[in-house]
């Protein structure tokens, strides 16, 4: 594949850890925020081959990014209440390396919010090259309130 995917736009969040794997996409879809990217060298390993860091570290931005959405469409997360979101961390990360992906390749991360309560989070990804599932992941996170 060698077309961005309808529905995806440039990844408005910016953040150190991700500058380096520029340009990164995004789309909403049903609820969650799926990230996207061409693969290139700056994705992968020694062999060629699509890092599993960059797997784990943009899956946990996804699944993250897709925990903050559930909460603002339940009007959790809105400023001006009592207690504010100040932050959602990871607290819990693990990922299935199921198969490989190679330069030129279109790569999906799609998460699934499991549950969302008022502080905590358990998400999933399926992460895909093209069509091809290469992992699986999943993570809890804490929700941080500030009270205010």
């Amino acid at each position: 594949m060698s077309d961005i995917p309808s529905g995806f736009t440039p990844h408005a969040r910016k953040s150190p850890v991700t500058d380096p794997w520029q340009p990164l996409y995004a789309r909403t879809d049903q609820g969650v925020y799926e990230l996207g990217f061409m693969l290139d060298t700056c994705h992968c390993n020694g062999r060629g081959l699509l890092h599993g860091g960059v797997i784990a570290a943009l899956a946990d931005n996804a699944m993250g990014l897709s925990l903050g959405m559930a909460r603002l469409s339940r009007g959790e997360a809105k400023e001006g209440r009592p207690q504010a979101v100040s932050g959602i961390v990871t607290t819990s990360l693990h990922v299935d390396y199921v198969d490989i992906a190679q330069i030129g390749q279109w790569i999906s991360i799609v998460p699934r919010v499991v549950t969302a309560s008022r502080r905590t989070g358990l998400i999933d990804a399926l992460i895909y090259a093209d069509d091809t599932l290469i992992a699986r992941a999943n993570a809890t996170f804490k929700v941080l309130i500030s009270e205010t």
